[in-house]
């Protein structure tokens, strides 16, 4: 079992080094050299998302990197490796080249704003954080290293806390980043990181008070429910795939939430 915050990427530095963009993209595991573990019908793989941004306050928190996004992560690590960087310098670039679609980001940070980080942070808006206030958010996922299920991107289910190597990656790797920002709070993106950080909390390795959880999740296929949780739509519009009890409760937590954070 690995060391909980050791970064992995000295392990690996040489094999990525030596290997070309094109191998990186045709297979990101390299032969399987990269794989770390594997357990039916689970195999997880190393890519460069091991740097923590110590200086974050606000933690928005995935599923796991999917394969495109490990293939950049290494493409960078070999480049950076190439001209000479150190092993931090190449880690830290790899990760920040890999981190959160674009796509997501109107979505999220309006969410964000309506329910008050922007004024926790003494920010104008949650859009600082993609742009001048940087420095104040990491990005990570509730799996830190890509998984696979039977070869394709792992999209999440409830064997996330339930399945051995799963709960092993959360509880080692996510745990300790929660350990390492202890003053941040925590922005689970969907159902299965939510899972995730309430193991954690569960365990008493997260407080549950910095666990913004039930925004909807920012993707745009997912605008009905955004929509309604910014009160832009009214409950007697909604179609009968989004149940807006739900979307009314986790708002008023949300918001009690930064109220209790703010006092």
């Amino acid at each position: 079992m690995h060391t909980i915050m050791e970064d992995l990427l000295p392990r690996f530095a040489e094999i990525i080094a030596a290997s070309s963009q094109a191998e990186i993209q045709s297979d990101p595991s390299l032969g399987g050299r990269l794989v770390l573990d594997s357990q039916d019908p689970f195999c997880v793989t190393y890519a460069p998302f091991d740097h923590i941004n110590s200086g974050a306050r606000v933690v928005l928190v995935g599923i796991t990197p999917g394969r495109q996004q490990a293939v950049n992560a290494l493409v960078e690590a070999r480049r950076q490796l190439a001209a000479g960087a150190d092993i931090g310098a190449a880690s830290k670039a790899a990760k920040e080249t890999a981190s959160f679609s674009g796509q997501m980001r109107p979505n999220l940070v309006e969410m964000l704003d309506y329910i008050g980080l922007h004024r926790w942070l003494g920010i104008r808006s949650s859009l600082e954080l993609f742009g001048t206030s940087a420095g104040l958010v990491h990005y990570t996922s509730a799996l830190r290293y890509p998984v696979y299920s039977q070869g394709e991107n792992y999209s999440g289910s409830s064997k996330i806390t339930s399945h051995p190597l799963l709960r092993r990656y959360v509880r080692e790797f996510l745990g300790g980043e929660t350990r390492a920002l202890p003053n941040a709070v925590w922005v689970p993106l969907g159902p299965w990181p939510t899972a995730a950080l309430n193991l954690l909390v569960r365990e008493g390795q997260l407080d549950p008070a910095r666990v913004l959880d039930g925004l909807p999740h920012p993707s745009g296929s997912n605008g009905e429910r955004i929509a309604y949780f910014l009160g832009r739509k009214t409950r007697e519009l909604l179609s009968n795939k989004t149940n807006p009890d739900l979307i009314d409760a986790a708002r008023a937590k949300l918001v009690g939430r930064m109220a209790g954070l703010a006092a």
